[in-house]
């Protein structure tokens, strides 16, 4: 048997986001991922696999941890975000996410921190995730044009290119509808 292959580190940047404001348990991320409104809409993780990304973060240095000793219990891990961590969270949330299939996890995550800083920010994501859906859709009609019509893969092509105009038609209505209920 092959070892594991260590894939880069994606959706797991999202986490990082939770410790921009302050240190945090493993818990209390689990915690705010399990409510009803926000990512809790979006995301459904096992606690086990929450702690996985987390401890995957800490091995690539975005996080650092301190002990909190406790009374009876063994200590709890306090969770930091380092510098390195900082920038990476950063560099994630402003680059468009790069397939199709990321829309629901992925960009959703990154719209949702966005929110939290400010209109610009927001506008700056939709913006360049729009363009890289118009690259896309632009690639997928010049591929389906070099196609028979209606052969089977000009027709996964048009599905695609249906994905991706709905996708963009949703982009412009976060933008309409963002800029004015975004929390400055």
């Amino acid at each position: 048997m092959s070892p594991m292959v260590k894939l880069p580190l994606t959706i797991e940047h999202a986490l990082l986001g939770f410790l921009r404001e302050q240190p945090m348990h493993a818990y209390e991320i689990h915690q705010t991922l399990r409510r009803p409104e926000a990512l809790g809409l979006v995301w459904r993780l096992k606690q086990s696999i929450v702690y996985v990304m987390l401890e995957r973060l800490e091995e690539e240095g975005y996080l650092s941890t301190t002990l909190e000793p406790q009374q009876s219990r063994p200590p709890r891990k306090l969770l930091h975000l380092t510098e390195a961590g900082r920038e990476a969270f950063e560099r994630w949330r402003v680059r468009p996410v790069e397939h199709g299939r990321d829309f629901r996890i992925e960009f959703l995550a990154k719209l949702y921190f966005a929110n939290q800083d400010d209109a610009t920010t927001v506008a700056q994501l939709l913006a360049a995730q729009r363009a890289a859906c118009r690259e896309w859709r632009d690639s997928l009609h010049h591929q389906a044009e070099q196609l028979p019509q209606h052969d089977y893969d000009w027709l996964v092509l048009q599905f695609r290119i249906g994905q991706l105009d709905a996708i963009m038609n949703w982009l412009d209505i976060c933008e309409t509808t963002t800029a004015a209920t975004l929390v400055p």
